[in-house]
């Protein structure tokens, strides 16, 4: 059902970096509950648009939300790294603005079956496609199955864990006993093994990393986004805009790169200089937009939320 505390950020940075007031299909990528995609549609009634997510639940409450603007808004299941085919599925060419919200939707976090919540007590899943992925590996079976190498090495790498040796290993042995089968579980073993800093305060909750590395191996989120940042600009017409907000630093550097090496185009291999004319981006950020504090207070889940964005020259 939908969730009356879904609220999407940054909407009037989105909308005036989108500029949709142009016309033209837009693309959002990450289409979730449909709130940006209202937002711009409403915005602009010479706009139609193209919402893709992978998740078939969030797609059912973004077509009731969407469902007063008609034709003007086309929703597709599927996953935005095949961003050139669904388009091409609808009978679209290049398009005049993408969107990417790389977030959890307020729907997924509020699902205690999804597995997404640390502070729900549920199934450890966390498919993004749901339970109909049966191909796709669950959080759960990553925990119970993979070695405490590999458990280290993806806390460390997908979720900057510090001690991500410590709470592999911690898993590992636990397992031995009884598998870890529930977010619960998880959240309680990670408390245990990771220290109190100093003052006795966090930042965030102990567990945050480690379901967020877990969360981003299950989804192949990095793969998903590299391969998104390949294709998009190419999917733009002249004058196109991107625009990208993600919510932590491993998805922020590969917008911010992949938007620096479009807007630089090839290298002279004896100079070392740019061919200008091969460049394919003007960066329309020179630093993340970040949300303003009023926007924060009044939606928490915003605070780490960064955006960035692109025009298509």
């Amino acid at each position: 059902m939908d969730d009356p505390r879904h609220v999407p950020v940054l909407v009037e940075e989105v909308l005036r970096y989108l500029a949709p007031e142009r016309g033209g299909w837009f693309a959002d990528c990450t289409v979730g509950l449909g709130g940006h995609a209202a937002a711009l549609l409403a915005a602009a009634p010479q706009a139609r648009l193209i919402g893709i997510d992978r998740d078939p639940q969030a797609l059912a409450a973004a077509r009731r939300r969407l469902a007063p603007f008609g034709a003007r808004a086309v929703l597709v299941e599927g996953r935005f790294s095949d961003l050139p085919q669904l388009l091409a599925a609808q009978g679209v060419g290049r398009v005049a603005g993408i969107l990417a919200d790389l977030g959890l939707s307020s729907l997924q976090l509020a699902q205690a079956e999804r597995g997404f919540a640390f502070a729900l007590d549920g199934p450890l899943d966390m498919r993004m496609d749901g339970p109909g992925d049966v191909g796709g590996r669950t959080a759960a079976q990553i925990v119970n199955r993979d070695s405490e190498d590999d458990l280290t090495r993806l806390f460390r790498t997908f979720g900057e864990e510090r001690q991500a040796r410590r709470i592999a290993r911690a898993i590992v042995e636990a397992r031995r006993q009884r598998p870890i089968e529930t977010t619960a579980q998880l959240r309680a073993l990670v408390e245990q093994v990771k220290s109190r800093p100093p003052g006795g305060r966090r930042r965030i909750h102990p567990a945050t990393q480690v379901f967020q590395a877990l969360r981003i191996a299950v989804n192949r989120e990095l793969d998903e986004l590299q391969a998104l940042m390949k294709n998009a600009a190419e999917q733009l017409e002249q004058d196109g805009r991107m625009v990208m907000i993600s919510y932590h630093s491993l998805e922020d550097r590969i917008v911010k790169n992949a938007l620096r090496d479009l807007a630089t185009g090839t290298v002279d291999p004896v100079t070392g200089r740019p061919h200008s004319e091969s460049r394919v981006i003007e960066v329309l950020t020179r630093k993340p937009v970040r949300p303003r504090a009023e926007e924060v207070a009044a939606n928490p889940r915003a605070r780490s939320a960064r955006l960035r964005a692109g025009r298509r020259l």
